[in-house]
């Protein structure tokens, strides 16, 4: 089931409804197709759809509540569009629409959606490709422009050079997120296995590596005059701006690109199988998984919802027979059942990962899911069941007002896809409808003694864990080339005014920061809040000061430990029963320990926030602290700190935190603790932990939502009565004086690629001191995505995905890092460069367009800033957490307005020096230690033990 991410027309819950009748001018060639409004009842997002002579849909949602405004283009097509030999195509031109057109420079679209102070991406999945910009409201125009020049001229800017740029980028994304990931073929292999060679879905998203190297610039041409027509596109626009205006626009930058060829709607093509089909892959993993795919139906089909239903009851979260039956028996880690729809096919999968510590063979796993099926059919659907699914439809629909992009993503993906915007209603009425006989019967017409893929995926060298000898090798079809598609000529789109003019922006959106108001409970706990009406919900966070950091070093994962066990079991109250109430309620509550706190979060709709907060108030204080659960999670974090060793980047952050802090630190070690330290807490200590450190002494609270201050305060009234001693959070220890003039090298023998981190210590974190200053400076260098070291070391060279860099500052300490995983036969090349900017940087410094650029978008950034209720939580808990002045923010301003070259070029000079920093690299040694021999600097191996 996908999150369905919706708005509520105006302020209150109600429905819509539609009409054709024009309710103002519209440009010629515009036409409207109808006008969805609020009416009395049920959820909806209000809109207007329109179209255009050349075929291009355009969806508009107003809503002024923040000066901002989200653009998305979504293009139907997606990897499924793509012909056999050619995978990839759809993810490869997602990276070419931003490499610049025929009126637009290369790279121009970043360095002016990013001046402009928004941010922007693209997507590709299956069945579409989508482009998105947040901006200020007085952006718009901008963006526009910038989305119809790539639509209508791209092919004029797109040059072998730029394509052979974008492979090289594509193939270094497909390293880090798929070959070099633990499980990352996961998805691959199993797609493999469950669709014939020649269905769209049987083949990656992001490509093969073959056929991205067995094709040319002209391939990809042909596939976008083929499929990126204004035809083939919907235009969806939310947030501040003006209807008429916005279509004047429209019409202008979009109305003279001509429709490409006709697009007709693909027919859904789900799948069977015969018999069982078994897959073995041996990876670096260190937990056994399952996976077991079961095909079904495909999007929107009527027995969708009930196959949804069915998941959510076996394997849904801590109600779910999957936990009941597996995870709290320990015979998994972890244990989850889904059932992704797409637009050509639907599938039930259900996997786990095996618990070592109980038995790593699958096949027994295998066994025990075959044993929950037959429990399910002797329990049946029981009433909570239904319940729990229509409360968090519901749920999820108010929660999704929240953003103006969730409202516009879901817009646009039911026009693309069903041809209707607002399917929110629709998708409550289908799920309110579902019955116990529906559940039961799409479980024996897609389940129960059907034929399924088992994928096995197993660590290097341990085949016999799988669940079965696989019996089934996926045969790549290849395509017929005897035949060449026909040539498509494109028509040239006219050019019927000056294109090469950027548009003016319009008047700067006035920006409000959040108003707060301050209480502090009889016992001491401070309380922030922000009274919000834009949705009926409620957020909270309860932070309690120390978290880790209170840990014993022998026992490091403890606070973590203690957090885990009290999202567990209550005194009287099993934790299967505790979150079956939090469903029924559509809230979340969750205890956490990261950093320097312990914080527990709460979610809620208003009109469940007090039962909520009453079992928040039994969790905080009657926790059951129950043997079988504290030696369940302790086996959890076991495996899961022994699967992270599998992961570069943990190894990296890992060594980095090992020079910077030493052996003696307990900052040296991760939140989670490790092997060894987890091994030695006991039950005991974590009730310790509980009685020592969870008390109103250092703790503070943040609440957003729509509750008034006396509402609020009235609702905390279970607090004010919390007493408890005062604890002291320990010293650090001495930090340790490494040799930064070594090279680190941590060997990771089966690493597909090398990752680098080069760092430093540096501020702890203010709102206008050295460290926001430091965030100014750096913003040229890695702090967006036309930064310097992005910039060379991706678009120029094509070493890596992406490279960035960053000053991260806490209360007491910071530290700057850059970093970037980059490929193994250009390790010490993009080593070398990485530092040659960085020094280059703390020579030169920003030039004057750098600070310019940094200025704008800092300043118009600010529109963005509080739009959400999760925003402004952050922004509260920040004043709070550091004790911010008042008019810090316009500090901050003029600190933007006012900084210059040469000051960004002092504090380069003094934050950036080369021979402070220190390096570290991690990957395969025996591929990589005589190329890093050539950078200059000693390589010295960093081993890092379990203990460590």
């Amino acid at each position: 089931m996908r999150h369905i991410f919706v708005g509520l027309c105006a302020l209150a819950v109600q429905s819509c409804t539609w009409s054709t009748a024009p309710s103002l001018p519209l440009p010629e060639g515009v036409s409207l197709l109808e006008t969805v409004v609020s009416d009395d009842e049920g959820l909806s997002i209000p809109y207007q759809k329109f179209r255009l002579d050349n075929g291009l849909t355009v969806i508009l949602h107003p809503d002024d509540s923040d000066p901002l405004v989200h653009v998305d283009v979504t293009y139907h097509v997606g990897s499924a569009r793509e012909a056999l030999g050619k995978s990839g195509f759809a993810h490869f031109f997602e990276h070419m629409m931003f490499q610049g057109s025929k009126h637009v420079a290369d790279e121009q679209h970043f360095q002016i959606v990013t001046q402009s102070g928004g941010d922007m991406n693209g997507s590709t999945n299956r069945d579409r490709t989508n482009y998105y910009q947040t901006v200020p409201a007085n952006q718009l125009e901008k963006v526009l422009w910038l989305e119809s020049d790539r639509m209508g001229f791209l092919l004029d800017a797109v040059t072998q050079e730029k394509f052979e740029i974008q492979r090289d980028t594509v193939k270094n994304e497909r390293a880090q997120r798929v070959d070099n990931q633990p499980y990352g073929l996961r998805s691959e292999r199993n797609a493999e296995a469950l669709y014939p060679a020649d269905h769209p879905y049987s083949w990656p998203t992001i490509g093969y590596v073959s056929d991205l190297d067995a094709v040319d610039v002209n391939d990809l041409k042909a596939f976008f005059q083929r499929w990126y027509g204004p035809n083939n596109a919907v235009v969806t626009i939310g947030g501040d701006f003006d209807t008429t205006e916005a279509l004047t626009w429209i019409k202008q930058y979009f109305g003279d690109i001509p429709a490409g060829p006709e697009v007709s709607q693909p027919q859904p093509q789900p799948v069977t199988l015969s018999a069982d089909r078994y897959v073995t892959l041996e990876d670096n993993v260190h937990l056994p998984l399952i996976q077991m795919t079961f095909p079904t139906v495909y999007a929107r089909h009527e027995d969708e919802a009930a196959l949804d239903v069915l998941a959510n009851i076996l394997g849904g979260g801590k109600t779910s027979l999957f936990y009941q039956h597996l995870v709290k028996p320990q015979h998994a880690v972890q244990a989850v059942v889904s059932h992704p729809c797409e637009e050509l096919a639907c599938e039930f999968q259900l996997f786990a990962l095996a618990n070592p510590a109980t038995g790593p063979a699958l096949a027994d796993l295998q066994s025990r899911i075959e044993q929950i099926f037959a429990v399910f059919e002797q329990r049946g659907v029981e009433p909570d069941d239904l319940a729990r699914t229509k409360m968090a439809i519901r749920t999820d629909s108010i929660f999704g007002l929240q953003s103006v992009a969730g409202k516009v993503s879901e817009l646009a993906h039911n026009e693309v896809f069903f041809g209707q915007p607002d399917l929110v209603q629709d998708d409550l009425d289908r799920y309110a409808s579902v019955t116990a006989d529906d559940v039961m019967g799409v479980y024996r017409r897609y389940i129960k003694g059907k034929a399924k893929v088992v994928l096995s995926i197993v660590p290097q060298g341990q085949s016999q864990w799988a669940a079965a000898p696989a019996n089934y090798v996926p045969v790549r079809a290849l395509p017929d080339k005897s035949e060449a598609p026909p040539a498509l000529v494109a028509t040239p789109t006219p050019v019927t005014f000056d294109r090469t003019v950027i548009p003016p922006a319009g008047k700067p959106p006035v920006v409000t920061v959040p108003d707060y108001w301050q209480h502090t409970l009889e016992n001491g706990i401070k309380v922030i809040g922000h009274y919000s009406q834009e949705t009926p919900t409620v957020d909270l966070v309860l932070s309690l000061e120390g978290g880790p950091l209170l840990d014993p070093i022998d026992k490091a994962g403890l606070a973590s430990m203690t957090a885990l066990m009290m999202n567990e079991a209550i005194e009287g109250m099993s934790n299967e029963a505790l979150a079956n109430e939090l469903e029924l309620l559509g809230s979340h509550i969750s205890f956490s320990a990261q950093g320097r706190y312990t914080q527990i979060t709460l979610s809620s709709l208003r009109e469940n926030v007090l039962p909520t907060l009453a079992l928040l108030e039994r969790k905080l204080f009657q926790p059951a602290f129950l043997a079988e659960d504290f030696e369940r999670l302790k086996q959890r974090m076991l495996q899961a700190v022994q699967q992270q060793q599998k992961n570069a980047g943990v190894l990296a952050s890992l060594g980095r935190d090992r020079l910077l802090f030493g052996d003696e630190n307990r900052l040296s070690l991760p939140d989670s603790g490790t092997f060894q330290s987890l091994q030695g807490i006991t039950l005991d200590d974590v009730k310790r932990f509980y009685q020592t450190y969870y008390t109103p002494a250092k703790a503070t609270v943040v609440v957003v939502g729509q509750m008034r201050q006396s509402a609020v305060i009235q609702s905390l009234d279970f607090l004010s009565a919390w007493q408890g001693e005062d604890y002291v959070i320990p010293p650090y220890g001495v930090f340790p004086s490494p040799d930064t003039h070594a090279l680190y090298l941590i060997d990771k023998p089966d690493a597909r690629q090398v990752t680098l981190r080069v760092f430093r210590s540096g501020p702890a974190f203010d709102a206008t001191g050295p460290y926001f200053q430091s965030q100014l400076m750096n913003f040229p260098l890695g702090g967006h995505f036309n930064s310097r070291l992005n910039q060379v070391l991706r678009e120029e060279k094509g070493y890596t995905y992406g490279a960035s860099s960053g000053f991260v500052g806490g209360k007491t300490l910071g530290r700057f890092e850059a970093s970037a995983e980059v490929r193994e036969d250009v390790a010490a090349q993009a080593l070398q460069t990485l530092m040659d900017e960085l020094r280059g940087y703390a020579s030169e410094g920003p030039t004057k367009a750098e600070v310019d650029t940094l200025q704008s978008a800092f300043t118009q950034a600010r529109a963005l800033s509080y739009e959400t209720p999760y925003s402004k939580l952050t922004f509260l808990r920040r004043i709070q957490s550091y004790q911010l002045a008042e008019d810090f923010y316009q500090q901050q301003q003029r600190l933007i307005n006012t900084v210059t070259p040469q000051q960004l070029k002092a504090l380069a000079g003094e934050m950036l020096s080369a021979d402070d920093m220190m390096i570290v690299v991690v990957g395969n040694r025996a591929a990589i230690e005589e190329q890093l021999q050539t950078v200059g600097r000693p390589v010295k191996p960093l081993v890092l033990s379990q203990g460590q």
